[in-house]
């Protein structure tokens, strides 16, 4: 059976308020020709904005407000650009994975053609442990995890734990069972024997219960040789925290471009949509922006949705946001960085077109979904 579901909305800076709103539309044409319930919608102050209007980035009416919901939508943020003391303090999507413990960021790379992609054939999804390793400022009960004892000399602490490690190592092996049944640990052992060995070995160990599934290892710097000689021999990757940052972006800009390239971060009740990209505060504003990686982020929102609650309705409707923007780009339809000149709300108006005059699917079509096909 089919529930409705209460989603935030957080539009960010830069082309978030453009894309996030694309975003939105299309979710609500892909549930509707699903046949699911409409999702009530709930907008959240963050960003600049809320800095303007609340004193803070990520004010604590929005924390608190984004525990009630299902899932959210968070658009890109210009954290850069804010003034001090916002600057320096923990971006809002940091703050907002290490308050809800969002410890898997799930990014796939998958090309869509139509494009020029170095790789077009690439469909690969990256599982980047999202709690601690080398990223200080998911490693310390407050502030930002680094810290300089002099003004010559900065300190940031990599962090790994048995018990983080294992359970990112069984998300991406059930993700692997769900796909083509191969899975490949991303490490450097050989330098930081106790630390990226650690996570190396936990995930070697965690494979004894998965004895279907084909298990191989290489050490970070080899992985980037190897994503770009041959993507396509990949399936699930698993890696800390910023090796599988780099990697993401990496394989998304080999399937096409960062703007195609999608994310979810998820703990096991709760889930946020974020494209892997940046805010690209240059062309904000001009309807220049992709909103695919989005969109397709929102896609995956739905797919949790639809697995964690047994939803095959909701299910299906994730499915069909990748095929209506599969669609529209390969019917020729695209923004100016895939070579195209649709603005981002005539693309956005082509997979709306497009998801409402596809055929009727059925729990079967959940099987294409980036994130749980299976070899078939």
């Amino acid at each position: 059976m089919t529930r409705s579901y209460r989603l935030g909305v957080l539009l960010g800076d830069g082309i978030g308020p453009e894309i996030v709103p694309a975003s939105v539309r299309v979710v609500d044409a892909a549930l509707a020709a699903a046949a699911a319930a409409p999702v009530e919608w709930q907008e959240l102050p963050l960003g600049a904005s809320a800095i303007e209007e609340h004193g803070s980035a990520i004010p604590a009416t929005t924390m608190q407000a984004l525990a009630d919901l299902d899932g959210w939508l968070l658009g890109p943020h210009d954290s850069a650009a804010y003034p001090e003391p916002y600057r320096s303090r923990l971006n809002p999507s940091g703050a907002i994975r290490k308050h809800f413990d969002l410890y898997a960021n799930i990014r796939p790379a998958r090309g869509l053609g139509g494009g020029e992609a170095i790789a077009p054939d690439t469909d690969l999804v990256v599982v980047r442990e999202n709690t601690e390793g080398f990223y200080a400022d998911r490693n310390t009960f407050a502030g930002t995890g680094e810290f300089m004892p002099s003004a010559d000399v900065a300190i940031a602490l990599g962090v790994f734990t048995r018990p983080a490690i294992e359970r990112i190592a069984r998300a991406a092996f059930e993700l692997a069972g769900r796909r083509r049944k191969k899975l490949t640990i991303v490490h450097k052992a050989n330098v930081l024997q106790l630390s990226s060995g650690l996570f190396k070995r936990v995930c070697l160990e965690v494979a004894d219960s998965y004895p279907d599934i084909a298990v191989d290892d290489f050490h970070i710097d080899a992985m980037t040789v190897h994503l770009l000689r041959r993507a396509t021999a990949f399936d699930v990757v698993v890696a800390e925290n910023m090796f599988g940052d780099i990697l993401s972006d990496m394989a998304g800009e080999l399937a096409g471009s960062l703007g195609i390239a999608p994310s979810i971060n998820a703990s096991d009740d709760r889930c946020m949509a974020q494209a892997a990209h940046g805010s690209a505060p240059d062309i904000a504003g001009r309807g220049l922006a992709n909103p695919i990686a989005m969109v397709l982020s929102s896609g995956m929102l739905l797919d949790w949705l639809g697995t964690r609650f047994g939803d095959e309705r909701v299910a299906d409707a994730a499915v069909r946001v990748e095929d209506g923007v599969r669609a529209a780009v390969q019917g020729g339809v695209s923004t100016r960085d895939l070579g195209g000149t649709a603005s981002t709300d005539e693309f956005t108006d082509e997979v709306v077109e497009r998801i409402g005059s596809a055929g009727s699917g059925g729990p079967s079509r959940a099987s294409s979904s980036p994130t749980t096909r299976s070899s078939s």
